[in-house]
């Protein structure tokens, strides 16, 4: 079988907040200071931190925000389809801006960190397999955990 092409993601860019910003924006949503904070911190986050994390990273920036506001903006943001919400077997809800282009994730159980990645073998075969048994696939998530090759506990 040949190799499959697989593209791991780069961290999280400025550009992730505008895209935010710009979500928000198109939804209609009124873009207060805290608001625009959370916003920053979830665009510009390499990894996906819960809401406790997001809370310690926009108060860094504004000691005023509180965590019951990063509870609701998280809520409101993930209602409207601006956030992702993941639960990567930790118990914890982490969160990652749904804008962009669609990815994977493979989650590292030695370490928990989450691998981001894309694979056209892999969306295809997802396609194939939904039309194969009678349906048009419209979305998924794929998370994958994983040990390092040569790590005793598998």
């Amino acid at each position: 079988m040949p190799s499959a092409r697989i593209r791991t993601r780069a961290p999280a860019a400025p550009a992730d907040t505008a895209a935010i910003i710009a979500a928000c924006a198109a939804k209609g949503l009124r873009l207060t200071g805290p608001r625009r904070t959370i916003a920053r911190v979830i665009g510009e986050a390499p990894d996906h931190p819960d809401v406790v994390e997001l809370h310690r990273r926009a108060a860094s920036i504004d000691a005023r925000i509180s965590l019951s506001t990063v509870y609701r903006t998280v809520k409101l943001f993930e209602d409207q389809g601006i956030l992702a919400r993941h639960a990567f077997r930790d118990g914890r809800a982490r969160y990652e801006s749904a804008e962009g282009e669609h990815h994977d994730h493979l989650i590292d159980l030695t370490t928990g960190k989450v691998v981001e990645f894309r694979s056209e073998e892999i969306e295809r075969l997802q396609r194939e397999i939904a039309g194969r048994l009678g349906f048009r696939l419209v979305d998924h998530r794929l998370e994958l955990y994983a040990v390092p090759v040569g790590d005793d506990a598998s």
